[in-house]
């Protein structure tokens, strides 16, 4: 009885550093359109601003690249799908999208992808998912329409609908990406040579897509403007690069391998909230009733999910309380 207790209290331990690593990459990812936007509105294409993000990630992890470069040899599959899916898919889908329809509305169809991952765990991997675990992705769906007020700008096109949906896949594919190997013990691939190498492939795609060559680099000397605020371009940038995508990327994918896919994709739907809160705080873009409401649906909804989601490997539905997580293996991989 004592082993069991230990035992639980490690799974415990494991769970709550999971969550708390995943909550961290929603704020890191969710600062990312707050700095964003004054560079845009400064003058940088929206492209650019994205194509600047990865490659100067991928620099700071370069020597995480040279470290791991075993992983070339070994896992050269993974590192090509997470860069074109995790990195590069994302961006582009999801920047291509709102250039037809709303950003809401696009915003919306992306966070269908932990509705997507829940598909993806209960028919490709045939792991069971619990009702539990499908009403807090249900919550959370509808909350996240409540904060992004998906009624205030609806349209119907059908080419920008079906890039905001190739956004939400590439995403799925960054949660189950980021899960592969975490159960092979030593020798799971490190996240870190993931990331590195991911960053390097989506710099190469977002190259030939956003042609840094004919950016207006003058921007990046100058004052950007945050809600009347001046604030130096290159320090928003460094904020961009540093932060919403080395720190975010980071913890958004050892998360993942302490919690799984569904639940991580879950509580990323925070990103939005989070989004908008900054936004209101530092932009002055104000939150309505709706979205406040939206938000807290959020919140309930990642909570419902996290605490009732399927044990890895377990045959079984894991219910709160119930089967302990085996985390012996992953709590090696942070």
């Amino acid at each position: 009885m004592p082993v069991r207790m230990s035992e639980s209290s490690a799974a415990g331990r494991g769970k709550g550093v999971g969550l708390g690593l995943a909550m961290v990459s929603a704020v890191a990812f969710g600062g990312s359109g707050v700095a964003a936007k004054p560079l845009i509105e400064a003058g940088l294409d929206p492209l650019h601003v994205v194509w600047l993000r990865v490659a100067g990630a991928a620099l700071v992890m370069l020597p995480l690249a040279v470290r791991h470069r075993a992983l070339l040899r070994r896992r050269p599959a993974l590192l090509a799908g997470f860069g074109l899916l995790g990195v590069a898919g994302v961006q582009a889908f999801y920047f291509a999208s709102i250039s037809r329809i709303p950003v809401g509305v696009a915003l919306l169809v992306e966070y269908l992808a932990p509705a997507l991952v829940l598909g993806w765990v209960r028919f490709v991997q045939r792991r069971p998912v619990t009702p539990a675990a499908a009403l807090g992705v249900v919550l959370a769906v509808g909350g996240l329409a409540c904060v992004v007020e998906v009624w205030s700008g609806l349209s119907f096109d059908a080419l920008g609908l079906l890039l905001a949906l190739g956004a939400a896949c590439c995403q799925v594919g960054y949660f189950v990406l980021s899960d592969q190997g975490s159960d092979s013990g030593a020798g799971a691939p490190d996240p870190l040579g993931v990331i590195a190498y991911g960053l390097l492939v989506g710099t190469s795609v977002l190259t030939v897509v956003a042609r840094p060559w004919t950016m207006d680099w003058s921007v990046l000397g100058g004052t950007a403007y945050m809600n009347g605020t001046p604030v130096a371009a290159p320090l928003l940038l460094s904020w961009i690069v540093l932060v919403a995508t080395v720190i975010a990327y980071v913890t958004g994918v050892v998360s993942v391998r302490r919690l799984s896919p569904q639940v991580a994709g879950v509580v990323a739907c925070l990103e939005a909230v989070i989004a908008t809160v900054l936004a209101w705080v530092l932009l002055g873009e104000h939150l309505s009733a709706p979205q406040l409401v939206g938000g807290a649906i959020v919140l309930a909804g990642a909570f419902i999910a996290q605490s009732s989601a399927p044990a890895k490997g377990s045959p079984e539905p894991v219910a709160s309380g119930g089967p302990d997580r085996d985390l012996s293996t992953r709590s090696t991989l942070a």
